[in-house]
């Protein structure tokens, strides 16, 4: 064979570093972006936050453009420097009683809560459960070695509140087998399952029900049986067997009822009383709003701060030379537009997909789950002229706020069940209407996967049984037999 030089004509698809950059932003959440911005307005001199709007300047021009249809009322900051303020104040006054107080922050531009606000269900504890026990061992009178006992034992206690460990690690733990005797930890452990919250140290639900039951007046009339159906029938009554339970106890429905009653006033998680993780709350990306009957987007302008190109090191860069420092101006303006022109393509982007979103899911909006149409991400592409996983990026972590609620973009993907009529039906909206005949369900004779799916059928929408056991697990929904109760 001999080497010879050949010339072809092809094409192939190369990724350039801005079209990384574009499908990195992409697939970012709200707080990976803002990550991703704060790094970098550090790394790159030529970027910067746009600077706060001249209301003195601005003013004017607004106030001849105005069509008196402005419904936000700027205070100029230059109007307050006019103020009188006295010279003497009420010692027992607040800013408040003297001044008219108008916030400036996003709390002012409409009815949401500032990001400062306290809110309601917010933990503010950040105490762990076994610090909370260790913190009750060291006021309770026990002696050193209770206390080396008592500090093994509460490591061994999960977050539910319950012992998962045994006795004999407890005894190996300590080294000293000859002093120390089983009886002795266990005794420990009663001393520690009746500390805030009753109930925690215990090995099993039985015995956890059964300590909080010992809180319990004794003169109750009820306590007796009670303490009989925890101990020797709590495995019938998970079953809802309620039958055996009757004819063991000798009683009748009303008293089962009063006694279930009674143990639904237990904890059976006493862990869950004392919470470590706070609340999370998800910042929507996309807010949709009906105003004169159309729906309006717009971005959350909170998520990421406005940038723009620094001017006076742009002005730098008009020298002519070829010094290190106008080089690296250059690179950095060029990256800094690059940075620019992708996070525009990203809101461009999330923008016109949430629209074509909305406009298939009109009707979710306007009715709820049941109105959800069939979706799937080939049906979003098509109409937006994109790929699959283009579509797939920017619906994920991307999140819509609506009038019924946050969801995530993907919620408003499903596949579809065929109906008699031809037309199809939404996974979601079948199983919204699951939940709602669970509901309506008489919970004396509960509703089964079957009935359900001739419930279905009735109304044209056919699914399997074993269809509708699926959706029934993903909503959490227990089967039948023990979703059966008294009432």
């Amino acid at each position: 064979m001999k080497p010879s030089l050949q010339l072809r004509v092809g094409q192939s698809l190369s990724m350039t570093p801005q079209l990384q950059q574009a499908i990195r932003l992409l697939q970012l959440s709200s707080i990976e972006l803002q990550t991703e911005i704060q790094e970098a307005l550090e790394t790159n001199p030529l970027l910067e936050v746009e600077e706060d709007i001249d209301y003195d300047n601005n003013s004017s021009q607004d106030d001849g453009d105005s069509d008196g249809s402005q419904d936000v009322v700027v205070q100029d900051s230059s109007q307050l420097e006019h103020n009188d303020i006295p010279d003497e104040l009420p010692t027992d006054s607040e800013w408040e009683d003297t001044f008219d107080h108008q916030p400036t922050g996003p709390a002012s531009q409409g009815p949401a809560v500032a990001n400062d606000m306290p809110r309601d269900n917010e933990d503010e504890s950040d105490q762990s459960l076994q610090e909370h026990l260790l913190w009750q061992m060291r006021l309770t009178p026990f002696t050193e070695l209770e206390q080396a006992i008592a500090t093994l034992l509460i490591d061994g206690i999960e977050e539910d509140g319950y012992f998962k460990g045994n006795l004999e690690d407890i005894q190996q733990a300590l080294g000293n087998d000859e002093l120390t005797e089983l009886d002795e930890i266990e005794a420990v452990l009663h001393r520690i399952q009746h500390f805030d919250p009753v109930g925690v140290g215990a090995r099993d639900l039985r015995e956890c029900l059964l300590i909080q039951l010992q809180q319990i007046s004794d003169d109750t009339p009820q306590r007796a049986l009670l303490t009989t159906l925890i101990d020797k029938h709590l495995d019938s009554l998970a079953k809802r067997d309620y039958q055996h339970i009757k004819r063991a106890l000798k009683i009748n429905d009303e008293q089962l009822t009063d006694l279930v009653k009674l143990i639904q006033l237990l904890n059976p998680r006493p862990g869950s009383l004392v919470q470590v993780d706070k609340t999370e709350y998800i910042v929507p990306d996309v807010y949709v709003r009906k105003v004169n009957q159309r729906w309006q987007l717009s971005l959350n302008p909170d998520n990421a701060p406005r940038l723009q190109v620094a001017e006076h090191y742009a002005q730098l860069i008009k020298r002519a030379d070829n010094s290190a420092e106008n080089t690296y101006l250059k690179n950095n303006l060029q990256e800094a537009r690059w940075f620019l022109k992708s996070l525009q393509s990203r809101n461009d982007t999330l923008l016109k997909v949430t629209e074509a979103i909305i406009q298939r899911q009109k009707d979710f909006l306007e009715h709820g789950d049941e109105a959800m149409r069939p979706l799937v991400l080939h049906n979003i592409a098509e109409e937006v002229d994109m790929h699959e996983s283009t579509i797939s990026r920017v619906t994920t972590r991307k999140y819509l706020h609506t009038p019924r609620g946050i969801y995530e973009l993907k919620y408003f993907f499903s596949s579809h069940v065929s109906t008699d009529n031809g037309g199809e039906c939404s996974a979601t909206a079948i199983r919204a209407i699951i939940k709602k005949l669970v509901n309506a369900e008489n919970p004396r004779k509960p509703l089964s996967d079957s009935k359900i799916a001739d419930i279905l059928g009735e109304q044209g929408i056919n699914v399997a049984r074993r269809t509708i056991a699926k959706y029934r697990e993903t909503l959490a929904i227990p089967p039948s037999n023990e979703r059966k109760r008294l009432v």
